[in-house]
């Protein structure tokens, strides 16, 4: 496979099953991506309190802070980092809500990979590859 960005451009994933963080992670480090996982909004930040760059997949509906939520506290604090939606739940009413809320895309699980990584691409300007 191709690769896609740069090795320096930044993807995280935020997802609360560890399973959906590594599969993803390997998908992305597969096609040049550098990944860092996490398992809940809060140890995101913990690590990242005011992302700027890279690309964002987060899941909606996880313990603690959501989803949704922690956009709404990503724009609070000023982080501009493109937001991707990835659920296994495809809720139009929150859909519509995170893409009014700055959300640049929504995906729903299972998501083909070739998909996945043409929107990483295309959100980071490298093209769909």
């Amino acid at each position: 496979m191709p690769l896609r960005s740069p090795a320096t451009a930044e993807i995280y994933v935020v997802d609360d099953d560890p399973e959906v963080g590594v599969a993803l992670g390997r998908l992305l480090r597969s096609a040049g991506f550098t990944v860092q996982s996490f398992t809940s909004a809060e140890a995101f930040f913990f690590e990242h309190p005011v992302p700027q760059a890279g690309v964002l997949i987060l899941d909606v509906r996880m313990p603690g802070l959501d989803g949704p939520h922690m956009l709404t506290e990503l724009r609070r604090r000023g982080a501009t980092v493109a937001v991707l939606f990835l659920s296994a739940v495809d809720d139009p009413r929150i859909r519509e809500e995170v893409l009014a809320g700055g959300a640049a895309g929504w995906l729903t699980k299972p998501v083909e990979g070739e998909v996945l990584l043409d929107w990483v691409a295309g959100l980071l300007g490298a093209g769909s590859g």
